[in-house]
């Protein structure tokens, strides 16, 4: 998992955080595919770390792998995301941009908010 989020310019400094929670997806041969990660931020959530291996890219892995993680967290809480570089990707998938200034202070303080935060858009 470390290789695969440092080839792609994510952080893995803090995989070790007992606030944080990482998943590997994997094809029914069980061979690694994907990772993704969530953190926990007072009542709501950081989305972190969203990955598809080169070798699997172009397969609609990515959005699967986001969805399958969002369910884990569940209904009731707001999901927050970072990124400099896939805004569209994940407003495909109903996020939308927020003012940096709504973000909740406990979203602001994680390690990983370097860029313009997003919210899920209601469904």
């Amino acid at each position: 998992m470390k290789l695969a989020l440092a080839a792609s310019g994510l952080p893995i400094e803090d995989l070790g955080y007992t606030d944080r929670s990482f998943f590997c997806a994997s094809n029914e041969d069980g061979d690694a595919i994907g990772y993704s990660g969530i953190e926990a931020c007072g009542g709501d959530a950081l989305l972190r770390s969203v990955v598809v291996l080169p070798e699997h890219r172009g397969r609609e892995l990515r959005a699967l792998l986001v969805r399958e993680t969002l369910a884990f967290i569940g209904e009731g809480s707001a999901v927050y995301l970072a990124t400099t570089s896939a805004a569209s990707f994940f407003e495909k998938l109903g996020f939308a941009a927020v003012n940096r200034a709504d973000v909740p202070a406990d979203v602001i303080a994680t390690d990983n908010c370097r860029a313009s935060a997003q919210l899920p858009q209601p469904s």
